[in-house]
């Protein structure tokens, strides 16, 4: 069984800023495909977003990213090995420091 890689949408696979709007997605990050290409070789990608699913896709593409991708979702797999996401923090099994890594966070973009 193929694992399965959940990547966010906003703020990771394009140049997302913190400004939302629900008609238009930002332009793909640089090196976003070389990235995509290299994850394709050992996982099935789900792209994770709120987004409008059939704008998602025709952005994928229209950026020629889609080949890369398995699906697109709102829901996180429960087979999924990993996640990014530019809003997540990685939890170590220590609630102390968990809380102080929340309580200094920002993303990346700000």
């Amino acid at each position: 069984m193929t694992k399965v890689l959940l990547i966010d949408l906003d703020g990771v696979l394009n140049t997302y800023d913190g400004n939302f709007n629900e008609h238009i997605i930002p332009k793909p990050r640089e090196g976003v495909h070389e990235f995509l290409r290299e994850l394709a070789k050992s996982y099935h990608i789900e792209i994770f977003t709120v987004r409008n699913k059939k704008l998602t896709c025709k952005w994928l593409q229209e950026n020629k990213l889609d080949k890369y991708i398995y699906d697109i979702t709102n829901v996180k797999n429960p087979y999924t090995s990993i996640i990014i996401d530019d809003r997540a923090i990685r939890f170590n099994g220590d609630f102390k420091y968990t809380l102080s890594e929340i309580k200094n966070f920002t993303p990346f973009w700000k």
